[in-house]
């Protein structure tokens, strides 16, 4: 089944360029059949079972010790079901009027598979190559597709990228080769007995290469060129689900392989989430565009993965897990929605536009789902995003208090930039040359109204979450012993 999910959209991109003229088509039945089978492998799954299920696992090519080897666990499944929403949302949200479509279709279905295969990957030398895949297709979205400055975005995202795969090519073969064990299986690495400094050096080779991915701050630059000017769904899925390759990357092969060394790094780490989440919040206050307000947004609230994950303990990590999600979800609705808002308005600058909600003449529907959207954001109760900060800021207080409480402290910064996007933005009298903008039609509701039903839905119920993620979780924090011994020999 695992294999399914991941090369299913590569037989959907073939299937485009034997079918042109059903490209549209071909891309909705192969991210739903997606959708579907990881529903399906969600249902199946034991939660009960920290360790891997539904494995595949064969030789491929022996002599560099990459196998083809495939598994899920409560980590990993609640990346793949929302990578197979958002890709299907995406679909439905292109325009059907966008230009060399069986070309963009076909991307985003590559786009798919590697993400796919990188949350799945249980060989790092697999991950590796599923890691990179995705690199290209999302370069060619940027570049053809994209805004004005699509070239210069297109660009940067590729450099921080490859430069971030070097990084960490770099470091799984110098691990692979100092542990001698002839291949790259997690399992096999995870086994083995590392010297202390060598444990932190390759600890922090690899936090370079997930902290650029991710992105932290200073690494964060080409997040909001890419984000601005890639077109709506590729910004969906961005900001959904690519980004969290880092998070997860941290979590996966950071904390879970080294985590004598985390012990040492993670205050270092819990600085960088601080600085991230109150400058990434600062920043965005001074936008103008709602697009790239939202971007710097997504920077700020990242931190709170990198605090939580830092602070290591079974309710933060969960917290960073449920956080992951939770971003994923509020930031592809609201690109979604600020496309729209584009794509019927010809402008994103608040300053400019006023009156949205305006029942007849502007767009009530966008409007409403925004402020719904925003509010959950800023962590409103009974939305998906208040649950995946008071987990993570819950879990964190112990072990980082004052760290824990500047980031709750920034978090009022989001309610700042948003109300002042609702109230510029949506309130107010349409200007004179926007009078009677055209109707949000029912195929452009459809992305908005799942995802603000999955944000209200998992805020209420967070547990539909929890109890396929928490065991795993907790057998990742369970690894970590933090004896002064143990601290004082990585330290020398």
């Amino acid at each position: 089944m695992l294999s399914a999910i991941v090369w299913l959209p590569i037989l959907g991109a073939i299937s485009i360029g034997i079918l042109p003229s059903f490209s549209r088509s071909i891309a909705l039945i192969i991210s739903g059949l997606s959708l579907a089978i990881s529903i399906a492998i969600a249902i199946m799954f034991d939660y009960q079972d920290a360790g891997l299920q539904f494995v595949e696992h064969f030789s491929w090519i022996e002599p560099l010790g990459l196998d083809y080897q495939l598994g899920v666990d409560g980590l990993s499944l609640p990346m793949i079901v929302l990578n197979a929403l958002l890709v299907l949302l995406a679909v439905q949200a292109t325009s059907q009027e966008v230009e060399r479509d069986r070309l963009f279709y076909a991307l985003l279905l590559l786009v798919s598979t590697a993400v796919t295969g990188a949350f799945l990957a249980q060989n790092l030398m697999l991950f590796f190559l599923f890691y990179e895949l995705e690199l290209i297709p999302l370069y060619l979205l940027i570049s053809i597709w994209g805004g004005e400055k699509r070239g210069y975005a297109a660009t940067k995202f590729l450099i921080y990228q490859a430069l971030s795969g070097v990084i960490l090519l770099a470091g799984f073969l110098s691990w692979a080769w100092f542990t001698k064990t002839g291949n790259f299986n997690y399992e096999s690495l995870a086994a083995t007995h590392l010297p202390a400094n060598l444990q932190l050096l390759f600890l922090c080779i690899i936090l370079l290469g997930f902290g650029i991915k991710m992105p932290l701050v200073p690494f964060h630059t080409w997040l909001p060129d890419a984000y601005v000017e890639s077109s709506t769904p590729v910004s969906m899925l961005l900001s959904g689900i690519v980004s969290k390759l880092g998070a997860y990357g941290l979590i996966r092969f950071g904390l879970g392989l080294f985590p004598n060394a985390w012990v040492i790094v993670a205050p270092w780490l819990a600085i960088i989430a601080v600085f991230t989440a109150i400058y990434g919040s600062l920043i965005a206050i001074v936008q103008t565009d709602i697009k790239k307000t939202i971007a710097y947004s997504s920077v700020a609230h990242l931190s709170y993965v990198l605090l939580a994950t830092a602070a290591a303990t079974p309710l933060s990590v969960l917290g960073a897990v449920y956080q992951m999600v939770a971003h994923g979800l509020i930031l592809a609705l609201l690109f979604n929605l600020v496309g729209i808002i584009e794509a019927k308005t010809g402008m994103r600058d608040f300053n400019k536009l006023h009156g949205l909600l305006n029942p007849k003449r502007g767009l009530p529907f966008v409007g409403a789902m925004s402020i719904l959207t925003m509010m959950a954001s800023a962590g409103i109760p009974g939305m998906v995003g208040f649950i995946g900060e008071f987990l993570s800021f819950q879990g964190s207080y112990a072990t980082f208090p004052i760290a824990t409480l500047i980031c709750l402290a920034s978090t009022g910064l989001t309610s700042v930039y948003f109300i002042i996007i609702i109230n510029r933005a949506f309130f107010g009298k349409l200007p004179d040359d926007l009078t009677y903008l055209p109707k949000v039609t029912t195929a452009e509701r459809i992305p908005a109204i799942i995802l603000a039903t999955l944000i209200v839905l998992l805020g209420i119920q967070p547990n539909i979450l929890i109890s396929h993620t928490q065991i795993t979780t907790d057998a990742i924090v369970a690894t970590i012993a933090r004896p002064t011994t143990q601290i004082a020999e990585i330290t020398k």
